[in-house]
């Protein structure tokens, strides 16, 4: 067996036609077509059903294609190990961080690093926590930045900072001026501009509100947390995001609630037992002494 039947095999699987495959992999249909035989006669089982139009997994490939694919990203990743230069002249690092995070932490993280090391090549992507999980399994990014609650096994998280949450209207909104604390009552009634359902933060304080026994009157969302400040400045909404966000904006007003937001805990996600490159382990080592002994990036 081969490397290279592997790869065969594997590209099969995700086409799901050898035409198609082969077009991917630029070699004729009758070599993958060979190779794929190969492979199968050496393990000794059919990996692919080719009775319908379309190629299909047998219970044998689809148990073979799990460590097919596990094998690759430990391959490729031994691949980016030896060109990996341990002084950081040089390397590339995939990051994805959940949006509420990027206002506040792309300045003292992100930029932060790039500045100590301009020549490893830094990759953000942002996006729910959702999506974030399942691409450091994967083995597509190197480190997420979200909360420290994840669903996946294979993942671990190391504690980042405390996030507080904070309930905030636009300078011109009505409440903007009110110094009593809001109750469930006066919550209630209130417009709010709020992150999709995609988001963890949604879920988060649709909890917040249920453990008050009322349902939060929504009558704005959006995917970016940008959209959503565009809303609250309007003077219409009002929204909950992280404390630090309203900080940093002399627009936004924070008030009190009689039931204060309980705050939630940022970390950093890498998967399981995978290769850390030297980039990896500098931003890691960065990002946790950029943010000891700080609550949040506010109150530091």
């Amino acid at each position: 067996m081969l490397l290279r039947h592997v790869r065969y095999f594997l590209a099969v699987a995700d086409a799901g036609n050898f035409t198609r495959a082969a077009e991917a992999l630029h070699v004729s249909q009758p070599t993958l077509s060979q190779q794929i035989r190969q492979l199968e006669a050496s393990l000794g089982a059919p990996l692919f059903d080719r009775s319908g139009r379309t190629v299909r997994l047998t219970d044998a490939g689809h148990a073979y294609y799990v460590h097919a694919r596990r094998a690759l990203q430990d391959l490729e990743a031994g691949q980016r190990a030896i060109h990996d230069v341990g002084e950081l002249t040089r390397g590339n690092l995939r990051l994805a961080m959940t949006p509420t995070f990027t206002p506040y932490l792309v300045a003292p993280l992100i930029v932060a690093f790039n500045e100590k090391h301009p020549n490893i090549t830094l990759s953000l992507r942002e996006m729910p926590q959702e999506r974030v999980e399942p691409l450091l399994a994967d083995d597509e990014i190197d480190i997420g930045i979200a909360f420290d609650d994840i669903h996946l096994p294979d993942l671990e998280a190391t504690p980042l900072i405390e996030e507080p949450l904070a309930y905030m209207v636009g300078a011109t909104h009505a409440l903007a001026r009110r110094r009593t604390a809001l109750d469930a009552a006066a919550l209630a009634g209130v417009s709010m501009a709020m992150l999709t359902r995609e988001f963890a933060t949604r879920g988060y304080i649709a909890r917040y509100f249920g453990a008050l026994g009322i349902e939060p009157r929504i009558t704005f969302e959006a995917n970016s947390v940008s959209a959503v400040l565009d809303a609250v400045r309007s003077g219409r909404h009002a929204t909950v995001l992280p404390e630090a966000i309203a900080a940093s904006h002399p627009d936004l007003r924070i008030l009190k609630l009689a039931r204060p937001l309980p705050p939630r805990h940022a970390a950093l996600l890498q998967r399981k037992g995978a290769y850390r490159t030297a980039a990896a382990r500098a931003f890691v080592e960065f990002a946790l002494g950029t943010f000891k002994g700080r609550e949040s990036p506010a109150r530091g």
